[in-house]
């Protein structure tokens, strides 16, 4: 049977697994604009639960799966961080006030998992990780009628999850004719092999990014051990910079700071992470230099001269902490109500945060494309919003399922607007009548999403035969309403070829919201282009938003 402990470390491992593979799974969205993201989500969410079960030890495995879940639901990112914790919730369920798990109560994890899965997706598509999931649910049941053992049982489980994703392209011909198989699918094949690795082997597989860093990091230490005398900074100092999603500012800068103060220095970094070390006699300002990039976790000094030993001694220890994962989390505190209704809305931007702000938006939470906020960022930003209810607009169809997670955990009544664009979630806002009821507010609030057209100017990701289009890596791509409208090169021209698309006899009203890639002048050329042409009969608005990856957002109503 499968104590607490040996849960705890198949998570961990899956968690490790699962971020080492993030890229590849990344990789395998076929949509070709730069929302390739279903791997980091499914990290992200994963890595949520690492901290708390960290902390745990002893614990029967009932109570392990417990704080996995619950760390999950509120980790979850993106609609497959979602299903992920899904996944597990109802797996929690199986093992419920479970000592050590056998392979009956295995089998029958796997099964609520799935029907907690399947329950919440409103359209279930086959093909995706709900497939993978579901079969790998039958082959653990069928090895569980078979009398075979708990690893046994989820070994079967692995071998259905993969057998089931290599026919998802089957399924889902977009998979097909891009020759991949469903990204979803295969995070959650890369999370049973990490899980199974412990089950079977023992083995925790441990993150690529923190065994290059601890590497690299010992090096240095057991050196200036062994050669006491040639120590020319008192303090080694180390510490993990959890990278802030809006910080520009690149860890190349951070090692040039860290070699003007000591000497020693290590800066390994990924997407999520910085990984530091440096021998230095200020370790304060090491510190106060990698605050500019982001939060700070697992700081440790140590005085070389009096305490090397023990230095070596931690560092040996650093090798089984598993990485750590970036929290996007920002720093929102709780309070109590003193209005009646209020409003969260996601953006990215500081000039669309401003927008929404004016339209009456009490918090904005920073995210969208390519970073998904997590359930926690919504729901802290819910009860940081002063109001009894809460309407909330994730403006990305990604979020709308981790917005949703946070109505039942929150203190607040929470309504969640579903917002697929930016154009979509200033409409709603708009719609809002003070005077009305909650009830009312949200079905005419919903109902204006359907009155705005929303197209968008981004770039290619990857080359790509799409929905007709050939698509080659870096061309221009017009959406219009999320689907690929057309190719270009050429940003001004690509963006008036839009509009007229989107403008209809009846439109009233263009608004122009230009990106962080986009100048003044290059907007400023657009404008008056649109106003030449549709001037006299249609209001147009042209707003600064400093979005990320879209150059930019028409709404036309």
């Amino acid at each position: 049977m499968f104590n607490g402990d040996t849960l705890r470390d198949a998570i961990i491992s899956a968690a490790n697994h699962l971020t080492n593979q993030r890229k590849q799974i990344d990789d395998l969205n076929v949509f070709p604009v730069p929302d390739g993201d279903t791997g980091t989500n499914m990290s992200m969410t994963l890595a949520n639960s690492v901290r708390e079960l960290e902390k745990l030890s002893g614990e029967t495995a009932g109570k392990v799966a417990q704080v996995n879940a619950s760390a999950l639901l509120r980790g979850a990112r993106g609609n497959s961080g979602v299903i992920t914790s899904l996944l597990f919730r109802g797996f929690a369920k199986g093992l419920k006030d479970v000592e050590n798990a056998s392979a009956e109560n295995i089998a029958a994890a796997f099964r609520l998992g799935v029907e907690a899965a399947y329950k919440a997706v409103m359209k279930p598509t086959e093909g995706t990780i709900l497939t993978v999931a579901r079969v790998a649910a039958e082959y653990a049941e069928a090895a569980c009628e078979e009398g075979k053992n708990e690893v046994e049982v989820f070994a079967a489980a692995l071998e259905g999850a993969k057998t089931a994703l290599a026919e998802t392209p089957e399924l889902l011909p977009v998979l097909k004719k891009a020759g991949v198989v469903d990204a979803g699918g295969q995070g959650f094949v890369v999370i049973l092999e990490g899980m199974m690795s412990v089950f079977e082997n023992g083995v925790i597989i441990a993150s690529n990014a923190q065994k290059t860093a601890e590497s690299e990091a010992e090096t240095t230490d057991s050196a200036a051990g062994e050669f006491e005398s040639e120590i020319k900074f008192t303090y080694c100092t180390e510490f993990i910079v959890n990278r802030s999603a809006d910080c520009t500012k690149q860890p190349a800068e951070l090692r040039a700071y860290l070699e003007s103060i000591g000497d020693c220095v290590v800066v390994v970094d990924d997407d999520e992470i910085i990984k530091v070390h440096v021998h230095t006699d200020h370790p304060g300002n090491a510190i106060e230099n990698g605050l500019t990039f982001g939060q700070l976790v697992h700081m440790k000094i140590e005085n070389m001269r009096d305490q090397h030993e023990r230095a070596k001694h931690d560092a040996e220890n650093t090798k089984k902490k598993p990485a750590k994962s970036a929290d996007l989390t920002e720093t929102f505190e709780p309070v109590a109500p003193t209005k009646p209704v209020g409003f969260v809305s996601v953006s990215a931007g500081e000039g669309l945060a401003e927008l929404f702000r004016d339209l009456g938006v009490d918090t904005v939470v920073s995210g969208g494309q390519t970073m998904n906020p997590s359930t926690d960022d919504i729901l802290k930003a819910i009860e940081s919003t002063p109001a009894e209810t809460v309407f909330v607009l994730p403006n990305n169809k990604n979020i709308i399922m981790a917005a949703e997670q946070a109505i039942p955990i929150s203190t607040r009544k929470v309504i969640v607007i579903h917002t697929r664009t930016i154009p979509q979630g200033i409409s709603t806002m708009l719609a809002f009548n003070e005077d009305a009821t909650d009830e009312v507010n949200a079905i005419e609030m919903q109902k204006s999403t359907e009155r705005v057209a929303t197209g968008q100017i981004t770039f290619a990701a990857r080359d790509s035969d799409f929905d007709g289009h050939a698509i080659k890596k870096g061309e221009l791509l017009a959406l219009l309403g999320g689907k690929v409208s057309f190719t270009d090169t050429d940003l001004e021209r690509s963006v008036l070829k839009l509009a007229r698309q989107m403008v209809k006899r009846d439109s009233e009203f263009i608004t122009v919201i230009y990106g962080a890639d986009v100048t003044e002048e290059q907007a400023a050329a657009v404008e008056e282009q649109l106003r030449q042409k549709y001037g006299s009969k249609i209001e147009i608005t042209v707003v600064n938003g400093g979005q990320p990856i879209y150059y930019y957002i028409l709404s036309v109503e």
